[in-house]
């Protein structure tokens, strides 16, 4: 018998309820119909959204099941952000930050989720911008924004106040992780990627500059 996509959620997730599957069934379909007017996501992976996209942010809550407080960096089209705000929204006390830049990307990300019954915060600014507003989060997240060195730079006053960094890197990853100890010395732990075998997600915790 076929998998169905709520069965595929709840073994990459964990356990959600119907009304989480469908607030992210909403939401993909809001994003097909953003995509048509601003560039959310490369045309040739929108066939594969809810596998490459979706399920792939969504992998992130079987990492840290207990945090309450998420910071994704770079948003974009919302992954992992929008699908981690969407997976917490019936989590007493959680609260999710979504950094982006671009204010056609920012706009997007508050019309979809309001539109799906989610309201995170969508901070319309650069990262270095957002340090004194977003304190102390337990998670900080980031997907296709940039070289390891870059992402501990960007997050480091965040990782050093104790938090956790989870970020999606590709098969090229290794070279990231050798280039960036040349300025930096953390604590890393490599989980396989549960969507994409060519994959993998980083933990990184406690950088210090070299």
């Amino acid at each position: 018998m076929a998998t169905s996509r709520f069965d595929e959620l709840v073994e990459i997730a964990g356990p959600v309820s119907r009304e989480t599957f469908d607030r992210l069934v909403a939401f993909e379909e809001v994003f097909r119909r953003w995509s048509r007017r601003i560039n959310l996501a490369a045309p040739s992976t929108l066939e594969t959204l809810w596998e490459r996209h979706i399920l792939d942010s969504a992998q992130l809550l079987r990492l840290a099941p207990d945090a309450r407080k998420w910071l994704d960096v770079g948003s974009g089209g919302g992954f992992p952000g929008a699908v981690m705000a969407i997976l917490l929204a019936e989590k007493p006390g959680a609260e999710v930050h979504l950094v982006e830049s671009n204010r056609k990307k920012a706009a997007f990300l508050v019309s979809s989720l309001n539109e799906v019954g989610v309201r995170p915060k969508v901070h319309a600014k650069r990262i270095e911008d957002c340090y004194s507003l977003i304190e102390a989060p337990e998670i900080v997240t980031a997907r296709a924004l940039a070289p390891l060195s870059l992402l501990l730079e960007l997050t480091e006053p965040w990782l050093s106040q104790g938090a956790r960094a989870l970020f999606h890197k590709g098969r090229d990853y290794r070279r990231e992780v050798e280039e960036s100890g040349n300025a930096w010395r953390f604590d890393l732990v490599e989980h396989k990627d549960k969507v994409d075998a060519a994959a993998i997600i980083l933990e990184v915790k406690n950088p210090v500059r070299l």
